[in-house]
């Protein structure tokens, strides 16, 4: 849990354009245990959900299911109230959404810098040329 965790929203759906928002999360020990799901902080202690491009919002959901399952099997060090809290509200809001039909994936851009040693400030160099004379 956050130090100052009454500033934080758990959930929250935050308008990125009109009629258009994404979900937010806060600090969370057990989403990362979904191997597949990238937390992206974009605030301090606000993270968008992100996940590989054919992974369906179903698997989404049941990934968020199962972690709920599994931690009531960890002692009260490792799953409090805030982690119930946050998982559950992620799935009652995905589960929603979902029936609704309101909720879907979208693309975003990322940057493997690891490939290009943190740079990006420079264009990609041209292939070398194999024509011969």
């Amino acid at each position: 849990m956050p130090l100052d965790a009454k500033r934080h929203m758990q959930v929250d759906l935050v308008e990125v354009s009109p009629g258009l928002s994404m979900i937010m999360v806060g600090p969370s020990r057990l989403l990362p245990k979904i191997q597949w799901l990238r937390l992206v902080e974009v605030a301090p202690l606000r993270f968008l959900l992100s996940i590989p491009l054919g992974t369906s919002i179903d698997s989404l959901e049941l990934a968020v299911i199962e972690l709920l399952e599994d931690a009531k099997q960890y002692d009260g060090n490792q799953y409090d109230a805030w982690e119930h809290s946050l998982l559950t509200q992620l799935r009652d809001l995905i589960r929603r959404l979902r029936r609704r039909g309101e909720l879907s994936k979208g693309e975003m851009l990322f940057v493997d810098t690891r490939a290009t040693s943190g740079r990006t400030d420079r264009e990609p160099r041209p292939k070398a040329s194999t024509t011969s004379a």
